[in-house]
């Protein structure tokens, strides 16, 4: 078996809901195996999984099982150092997102992977998915400037609530989603952000003091464009309108038009588009419009899982046909500071200039 084709050792850390969904595209994928998985504490794991040990600390995982790849799928405040152990170990690493909790700690990660040279992809699931990669494409046809008008509104409860709060111990709504989407504006207008202001409201006594659950950006691009992004978490949560993507520009709009029966804590609703709706902006000599608007019918989406299959499909090919991944992580760096920037807006109460 020649070196290309043997496996990649895989050491999966963070047995959450996506550090499950990525070590089940693992197990499920002959181009990988799993060495171990890491978790502080025994978790309920489909049976599929039941069979691998399951090691308490990363570091030593990592300098017993000598893998090839770690998969980073902890809390965010871990990303960076475990990331950085790993390529001093001489491993490849796939992370959740956010990369980082700070700009520098991010650039520290892919300063990293640039001195060992391994492979770093950050876990942006929607650049795997082929009806954004669709609406990206139908936007950029339209030309800028750009309005971008997006949201995920998640009115949780139970274990859903308990997951949130245990998030924003490190990381703010609108950092922890907000990345995915703003990566998603910059992909369209390939413009510099330059200007961020964020606002952020507590809606419960269950979080920390100094958290909110509810925050909105504005980000404003050097071409003109502008893009907000709102994220609120718990059971106080409105479900009307949680799930807003929308791109406007001079000649038009790209819209995705969800399913009005969709509730915001079904996980696949994330990501599903349903209908991308093309409106044409262009009128004739009276005034109306030349033409109506079209709905793409996204039919046979993929869903949570088939979507990180897809994503860790994409880490493989990385690895063995040895992709330049420079773009990747600087959009990651970049989408992560847009984030930042707004959550110190929010706590300051001023603009951040970028």
């Amino acid at each position: 078996m020649s070196a290309s084709s043997k496996p990649v050792r895989v050491l999966v850390a963070g047995l959450g809901n996506m550090g499950r969904s990525h070590a089940l595209a693992y197990h499920n994928n002959p181009g990988f195996e799993i060495v171990g998985l890491v978790n502080r504490s025994k978790v309920p794991l489909p049976e599929e999984l039941s069979g691998y040990t399951i090691y308490p600390d990363f570091r030593s995982a990592l300098a017993e099982l000598k893998p090839d790849l770690c998969s980073i799928c902890t809390y965010s405040d871990s990303h960076a150092d475990f990331a950085v152990m790993a390529f001093e170990a001489g491993a490849d690493v796939f992370v959740e997102k956010p990369l980082a909790t700070t700009v520098a700690d991010a650039e520290r990660v892919v300063a990293a992977a640039k001195k060992h040279g391994r492979k770093l992809v950050i876990g942006y699931i929607l650049r795997h998915h082929p009806s954004w990669i669709r609406l990206i494409a139908e936007a950029r046809k339209l030309g800028g400037p750009y309005v971008f008008r997006m949201n995920l509104n998640q009115q949780s409860s139970g274990p859903t609530w308990e997951t949130h709060k245990s998030l924003m111990k490190t990381t703010s709504p609108i950092v922890d989603c907000g990345v995915h989407y703003v990566d998603v504006m910059c992909q369209i207008t390939d413009a510099k952000p330059v200007e961020v202001r964020g606002m952020g409201l507590r809606l419960s006594d269950e979080i920390a003091p100094d958290m909110y659950n509810y925050g909105h950006l504005q980000v404003i691009f050097e071409d003109g464009s502008a893009g907000w992004y709102e994220a609120g978490w718990g059971p106080m949560i409105s479900e009307t309108a949680f799930f807003v993507k929308d791109v406007m520009s001079p000649k038009g709009s790209v819209s995705i038009v969800m399913d009005q029966n969709a509730k915001s804590d079904d996980i696949d609703i994330h990501t599903k588009t349903a209908v991308i709706r093309l409106h044409n902006a262009e009128t004739g000599p009276n005034g109306r419009f030349l033409r109506a608007d079209e709905d793409l019918k996204m039919d046979g989406e993929p869903g949570h899982q088939e979507l990180c299959d897809r994503e860790q499909a994409y880490v493989l090919k990385a690895i063995r046909e040895d992709i330049d991944l420079d773009r990747h992580m600087n959009d990651a760096v970049q989408s992560l500071r847009i984030c930042l920037a707004a959550d110190e807006s929010v706590r300051t109460g001023r603009p951040v200039k970028l």
